[in-house]
C-alpha cells in the first residue's frame, strides 16, 4: 500500500510533540456566523475543509481522543458555521462548513460559501488547510474549486485522504497516485498526501505531528 511520502520518516520526537499537544486541553469555542463573530487572530489557526459528509468531524475528534468535541452527523451540511476549537492556548483549529451538497438550499450555499471565501481569504494567522478528500470517491469538481481559489490566494493547503479502511489497499494506491498527480503543479499545494482512518486511527499520529510543527514553529 502507498504510504504518505514522509510517513516512514516522522522521528519519534515529532509524533511525540503531536501527540502531547493534543493530549493538552482542548475545547470548543464559539461557531461563528460572519467574520465579526471570529475570536482574534492571536494564535496560530489551521483549518478542516472538506465535502460534507467527508468525515472532519470524525477526525477532530480522534485527533483529540474526545468523543463528541465536533458534532458528528450522518445528515451531510450540518456543520454551519465556522466552528472554532482551541488547543491549549497554543492553536485554534477551525471546522470549515461542508460543501457539494447539493440537497441545501441556494441561499444556504451561497451563505456558507460566502464565509468561507472570506474566512480563507482575509485570516492573517491561517497557517494551513488540510483539505479532506473522500478515499471512496476521490477528488470531486467542488474540492477542485477549492482549490483554484486557494492557489490563486496562495493560502497552504495540505490533502488529507480520508476512510481510507472502508476501500482496498489497491484502490488507496490509485486513488493516492491519481491525487498526487492531481496536485503536482498546484502552487498553493503542500506535497505529501496524508492517508487516514478515524476509524481505525490511521495516520494520525503523522496529523498530529504535521500540526504540531505549524503551532510550535
Amino acid at each position: 500500500m502507498v504510504k504518505s511520502d514522509n510517513q516512514s520518516s516522522i522521528s519519534k520526537n515529532s509524533i511525540e510533540k503531536g501527540r502531547l499537544l493534543f493530549a493538552r486541553d482542548v475545547t470548543f469555542m464559539l461557531s461563528a456566523v460572519s467574520l465579526d463573530t471570529l475570536p482574534s487572530a492571536r494564535l496560530p489557526e489551521i483549518c478542516f475543509a472538506g465535502r460534507s459528509n467527508v468525515g472532519k468531524s470524525s477526525l477532530i475528534n480522534a485527533l483529540t481522543n474526545r468523543k463528541g468535541l465536533a458534532r458528528a452527523s450522518n445528515t451531510p451540511g450540518r456543520t454551519r458555521e465556522l466552528n472554532y476549537f482551541n488547543i491549549d492556548e497554543r492553536l485554534f483549529v477551525v471546522d470549515l462548513p461542508g460543501y457539494g451538497y447539493a440537497k441545501a438550499s441556494k441561499s444556504d450555499i451561497a451563505k456558507w460559501t460566502k464565509l468561507t471565501r472570506e474566512f480563507l481569504f482575509g485570516r492573517a494567522s491561517l497557517r494551513r488547510v488540510f483539505l479532506l478528500i473522500d478515499s471512496r470517491h476521490g477528488t470531486k469538481e467542488s474540492d477542485i474549486e477549492l482549490m483554484n481559489m486557494l492557489d490563486e490566494t496562495a493560502v497552504t493547503y495540505q490533502i488529507v485522504l480520508t476512510k481510507i479502511d472502508k476501500i482496498k489497499k489497491n484502490e488507496i494506491d490509485k486513488v493516492h497516485i491519481k491525487t498526487s498527480a492531481l496536485i503536482a503543479k498546484r502552487p498553493a499545494a503542500y506535497p505529501n498526501i496524508i492517508l487516514t482512518s478515524s476509524e481505525k486511527k490511521s495516520g494520525l499520529d503523522e496529523l498530529r505531528s504535521t500540526i504540531a510543527s505549524i503551532a510550535i514553529s
